[in-house]
């Protein structure tokens, strides 16, 4: 559109000025000004070039979910959001509040592995070694921009319908450094890939990516599974097109879960929030109006697991207000044959592994 260019701009200034300090930045990592540590067990960094919407979570769970069935897994996250400061090992009792939503998501959905916080990744991944000494590899999340630590691989995220090739700096962007971050990378995956995709639309992505020989770039998508009661969650509902919903997210991007959801509902309507945004009553009053003001029977407000985790402190408001709220779960899936080739790619990285 003519006016985001106009914006864009009018803040390429400060783009340019922020892209100088982070260039900076890294100019004293790579000449070895500031160190970077490497640790005696293997470390994955899982992260992206944008801020937010990649699909960091999603794919922190896959690899927990594969990997936990061979290894003793941890995942150590910065906790954002949260109200309490240093390192924390993350309990299936905490709130979001004190261990950050996606840390709690974990947590909760894998409930047997280590999960942390704290700021320092070069300080927390020692402790989680420290506490879980039988660990075999630590998953950092979004970690991409952190170079104190390096990473047996680093894993980058980049959205199809936003791929970082054709993003800016912040402000006027969404990316959190320059675009020649990406050659820290080793494995390049494409998130958030339509269910078709074709060999002739993935060539395309791979040449505007431009990988170096020794990256590799593999495609995903989203697999949603059937939305469960958040108050309830031995109750499933699944989404029909007798359904009305009102998706309540606070979120970097709801487009492909939109796609998605117009598809298998009558209607979709939206309350949405800036990621990571801490719900407060005059939220919930406006939740309410909003899903009073929805003319239907048959109508549920529906919520992804990340907001669930901040959205449970309000359980109660919910209940006396007679509002049916649903969580959609959501897998990751790899395209084509993908997946196997992909999981050679760590397997083999975590079996050289050498101190």
């Amino acid at each position: 559109m003519p006016e985001d260019i106009v914006i864009r701009v009018l803040l390429l200034p400060l783009s340019l000025l922020y892209g100088l300090v982070v260039g900076f930045r890294n100019l004293l990592y790579r000449s070895g000004i500031l160190r970077s540590v490497r640790f005696d067990v293997p470390v994955i960094s899982v992260g992206n070039l944008a801020v937010g919407g990649t699909g960091k979570s999603p794919h922190i769970e896959y690899l927990v979910r594969w990997l936990d069935q061979y290894i003793n897994v941890a995942v150590l996250s910065r906790g954002y959001g949260r109200n309490t400061v240093g390192f924390r090992a993350v309990s299936t009792i905490d709130s979001a509040a004190e261990a950050g939503d996606e840390p709690l998501q974990f947590k909760r959905k894998f409930p047997g592995i280590s999960v942390n916080v704290s700021e320092s990744r070069a300080l927390g991944v020692p402790e989680v070694i420290k506490r879980n000494p039988d660990t075999h590899c630590v998953l950092l999340d979004d970690a991409f921009q952190h170079l104190a630590v390096t990473p047996l691989m680093h894993i980058m995220l980049t959205e199809y319908s936003r791929l970082f090739t054709r993003d800016w700096l912040m402000p006027s962007g969404r990316l959190r450094e320059w675009r020649s971050g990406y050659r820290r990378a080793d494995i390049i995956i494409v998130t958030k890939c339509p269910p078709d995709i074709s060999t002739d639309q993935r060539r395309k992505v791979v040449r505007e990516i431009d990988p170096y020989p020794r990256q590799r770039v593999y495609f995903s998508r989203y697999s949603y599974g059937q939305p469960y009661d958040m108050l309830r969650p031995d109750i499933r509902r699944p989404l029909d097109l007798d359904t009305d919903v009102l998706l309540l997210s606070a979120i970097a991007n709801t487009d492909y879960m939109l796609q998605y959801m117009g598809g298998v509902c009558r209607s979709v309507h939206t309350a949405e929030y800036a990621d990571h945004h801490s719900f407060r009553e005059d939220d919930m009053n406006d939740i309410l109006k909003r899903y009073q003001r929805m003319d239907s029977r048959n109508k549920i407000v529906v919520t992804t697991e990340k907001d669930a985790t901040r959205l449970e402190a309000f359980s109660d408001f919910f209940f006396s207000n007679g509002i049916p709220v649903f969580v959609l779960p959501v897998q990751v899936v790899f395209c084509d044959n993908d997946e196997e080739v992909f999981q050679q790619d760590i397997r083999h990285a975590l079996e050289d592994f050498k101190v």
